[in-house]
């Protein structure tokens, strides 16, 4: 063999898998901006003080698997450990996931290995035969066993580009089951914060309504004696009526939220769990904001829509190599016979083998059409991933900034309420010395238990702000979380 003749085998089993290596993008994902910060103002180092917490961002910092841990309550922990176990939902996603990796292993074993097949044929026949040349009619047996082999060599890696978007659809269904689960987290953690904060709310509601109900008595009572007029006892009449039919919305939203969470954990809406009290709650002071660059790789949601985009420029190097040739060899082995010595014997013996090479011709466009949808399918998962990473930055930063926020409310309400306690409290004083009338002790009660309401609320939204943040940070693997702490 010449040097010139091996040089140009080598060039073109280098071209060849030249060739092979272009038939489809990179996948990997686009460049991102990374913005110096998530909103459109610099995020504060720390929130005011609000319920005697000033909320911390820890910036480079990931929040782990277990962030509802951070809040204090075995009880919340329990909430989220026996949803995370018990979910008929997450579940079923992961048994989904189980069942797209048995079949990958089946796709690429099937089409990466030779099949191997053995059949046996054990026959008896008769066969009618020209009359006057023999019997008429001849009956035999046949026996056969063979060995059947076929590989299909991937010349051109359509096999290779099947295979890996294949993989990659199952990482996408991998990162979509831990988004479910750390959503899933997040809902409990969500929802049982809602229904305290409306277990408080209704109870202060009902006090509300109760010194509403007192007043507009005493008015009624003040009114027959002639010491006020009726216009002001159908005003106290109409404001307790009004009081009132707050409670059963309050109670409505109740009932949704804790069956909500009865489904969200398992359960049927009849076996609710009990739910810790919003005191019991402890607001996390340590609050981390992953930088950008970490965000991409911490989000399931992001990773999710990336192995999208490794699936799709797969397809389209498995669309470009199917309009190549196609290589394929079968083989047997066996032996047959007209009867059970004859099988045995060397002269049975079978064997056959052949080789088959196919190139596509015409096709009526159809190929071609096909690599130019798969060619579109990726620019569209390209153009998915950008919009995810920025609802990413979205959702990061209007948490951010609902807990800035979230906290100069619940600062408000909290001054609010700590000044209608002091007057309800001086009022009280005044009345039980005679100086001032028991109307003047409703009133100031009834706008304390408001500023009370008020402040359940923003403490309330303020804890669920926290997860949801959170949840928006995604979480890190161990090693990535050290060295981003570290930069």
């Amino acid at each position: 063999m010449s040097l010139t003749y091996k040089t140009s085998v080598a060039a073109a089993a280098m071209a060849l898998a030249m060739t092979a290596c272009s038939f489809g993008p990179s996948g990997e994902p686009p460049a991102m901006p990374a913005p110096e910060h998530y909103g459109a103002d610099a995020q504060p180092a720390k929130t005011v003080s609000a319920g005697g917490v000033a909320q911390t961002f820890e910036i480079g910092a990931t929040p782990g698997s277990q962030w509802w841990r951070l809040y204090g309550s075995s009880d919340l922990d329990a909430l989220v450990d026996e949803g995370l176990h018990n979910s008929p939902t997450l579940a079923a996603t992961q048994r989904t996931l189980a069942s797209a990796q048995e079949e990958l292993r089946a796709q690429v074993g099937a089409s990466t290995l030779p099949s191997i097949d053995g059949a046996a044929q054990v026959e008896r026949a008769r066969t009618a035969v020209v009359p006057g040349l023999g019997p008429e009619q001849v009956q035999y047996n046949f026996f056969a066993g063979q060995v059947f082999a076929h590989y299909t060599f991937d010349l051109f890696g359509q096999t290779r580009y099947t295979n890996s978007a294949s993989a990659a659809r199952v990482n996408v269904q991998a990162y979509e089951l831990e988004a479910s689960r750390r959503a899933l987290a997040a809902n409990i953690v969500g929802t049982a914060i809602n229904v305290a904060a409306l277990d408080r709310q209704i109870a202060l509601t009902e006090r509300l309504v109760a010194v509403s109900n007192d007043a507009a008595h005493e008015d009624q009572q003040r009114y027959a004696l002639g010491s006020v007029s009726r216009a002001q006892a159908l005003a106290s009449k109409q404001d307790a009526a009004a009081i009132a039919a707050t409670l059963p919305p309050l109670r409505q939203q109740r009932a949704c939220a804790i069956h909500a969470l009865a489904v969200l954990m398992g359960r049927t809406p009849d076996n609710a769990p009990s739910v810790p009290a919003l005191d019991s709650l402890s607001l996390p002071g340590q609050v981390p904001v992953a930088v950008p660059s970490d965000l991409l790789r911490s989000r399931p949601d992001i990773q999710a829509a990336d192995a999208a985009v490794k699936a799709a420029a797969a397809d389209v190097g498995a669309s470009t190599a199917q309009l190549f040739p196609s290589l394929s060899l079968t083989g047997s082995m066996g032996r047959g016979g007209f009867s059970w010595p004859m099988l045995l014997s060397g002269a049975g013996g079978l064997w056959a083998i052949g080789a088959s090479l196919s190139q596509p011709i015409f096709h009526g466009g159809a190929l071609f059409a096909q690599r130019r949808a798969s060619i579109d399918a990726y620019d569209a998962a390209v153009l998915h991933y950008k919009a995810t990473v920025l609802s990413a930055f979205q959702d990061v930063a209007n948490s951010l900034a609902a807990l800035d926020n979230d906290a100069q409310t619940l600062a408000s309400t909290d001054e609010a309420a700590d000044a209608a306690r002091t007057a309800f409290d001086d009022t009280a004083s005044r009345h039980r010395l005679g100086a001032l009338p028991s109307a003047a002790t409703h009133a100031s009660e009834s706008r304390y238990l408001d500023a009370q309401i008020a402040a359940t609320r923003a403490t309330g939204q303020r804890m669920s702000d926290t997860a949801a943040l959170f949840q928006s940070m995604g979480e890190l693997p161990a090693a990535q979380q050290t060295a981003a702490i570290t930069r």
